[in-house]
């Protein structure tokens, strides 16, 4: 067993961290009133290899591990943890479409995904259905060369700026359950398509929101793989995306740990350093801990996907187990700053703010130890199958 990081990536991972201080860090705190992000900043991304991660090398992309995608999602997000949004969602789309889209469709979209300039989103939520995916009641309804969408995507990230979203939808009136649901690229600027954008606690720089379809018409040849495929295509990405979001929210939590191991060296308390007390030393040796042990679950799943074997429980448990570490590490840090760890001028609140978030994206973490369970003793034993 291998532990380390290849000299590729390790100077990958070097140079993202330098890009991530010097570059997002700084930034971080504006983007926080929900400020739309620059296109010019995501190009700047793009010139970083960031968003070509999982585009192939035949359309402008990377073609990259699955593991180097983990690490630019735990680099990224010591400077901004909402950049590490453009990652995901370019990789998981991208990989939808190098998989499942028409020729035409990888040669229009997956070159602009890879260089910056279009920016994509993933249309699975509902209003009445968000764990539950196969739920979904939004239509798609074939009519000519055309697939008429109706209905509202909620809680989409970059809802309120994508070019375009795949969207999930049933295609066939008589399929229940999972069996009818499709995915369609939907540009996002044709007639039919509107949009909200939330006010929400954290993750402001997303714009996340709501989609409505009211009669858009789609392309037929925008439809992405078979009729009926669509669930699955979901699944098959949400299982590493869950890993490279425990590697988000850990990278968030170290880099408050590393700023407050500093502050602890620094500040004196009747006439000692904070660091040579053991209420605040065990608590930070505590937290080192526990991202440590969440972080190479998180990377066991993504090796495991680059093998190409099944990853679902491995996804899962760094799912539930990466966000919830970096949340407690987080408030930790607040507490060991005092006041000063609780106001504005300080990141770790925004932080905490932006990781609660994705504690829920992607599923909740009742859901992430359903899957555990499912995984664990087979769906025979599942309240639902």
């Amino acid at each position: 067993m291998d532990f380390g990081f290849s000299d590729e990536e390790k100077l990958f991972a070097e140079s993202l961290r330098q890009f991530a201080r010097t570059k997002l860090k700084p930034e971080y705190r504006k983007w926080d009133a929900g400020t739309p992000y620059p296109r010019e900043k995501l190009r700047e991304l793009a010139s970083m290899g960031v968003t070509a991660l999982r585009v192939p090398e035949a359309y402008g992309g990377v073609d990259a591990s699955y593991v180097m995608t983990g690490i630019a999602s735990e680099e990224l997000a010591r400077g901004d943890y909402n950049v590490t949004l453009f990652l995901q969602l370019g990789a998981m789309c991208a990989n939808i479409i190098a998989k499942h889209g028409s020729e035409g469709v990888r040669r229009e979209w997956l070159p602009t995904i890879a260089s910056g300039e279009r920016l994509l989103a993933l249309g699975l939520t509902e209003p009445g259905a968000g764990s539950d995916a196969a739920a979904i009641k939004t239509r798609a309804l074939r009519e000519g060369d055309y697939y008429v969408l109706q209905g509202e995507k909620a809680s989409i990230t970059f809802a309120g700026s994508a070019d375009a979203c795949i969207v999930f939808a049933r295609t066939s009136e008589s399929e229940r359950g999972a069996r009818g649901i499709s995915a369609l690229l939907v540009p996002l600027d044709i007639p039919g398509v509107s949009r909200q954008v939330y006010p929400s606690a954290g993750e402001k720089l997303t714009r996340r929101g709501s989609l409505i379809f009211d009669g858009a018409r789609v392309p037929a040849d925008h439809l992405l793989g078979a009729e009926g495929g669509g669930f699955a295509q979901a699944l098959s990405g949400f299982d590493y995306n869950r890993a490279l979001i425990a590697l988000a929210s850990l990278g968030a939590a170290q880099e408050s740990l590393e700023e407050t191991i500093e502050h602890a060296k620094q500040r004196t308390t009747f006439g000692r350093p904070l660091a040579e007390r053991e209420g605040v030393s065990f608590q930070i040796a505590e937290h080192l801990t526990l991202v440590a042990s969440a972080r190479l679950l998180a990377y066991q799943c993504l090796a495991l996907c680059d093998r190409g074997q099944r990853h679902s429980k491995e996804g899962a448990m760094a799912k539930w187990l990466g966000p919830k570490v970096a949340v407690e590490a987080i408030h930790a840090c607040i507490i060991l700053h005092g006041w000063m760890g609780y106001s504005d001028e300080m990141p770790f609140v925004q932080r905490l703010r932006d990781v609660i978030g994705l504690e829920i994206g992607d599923g909740t973490p009742e859901i992430m130890k359903g899957i555990i369970a499912r995984e664990t003793f087979g769906r025979n034993f599942m309240i639902y199958k």
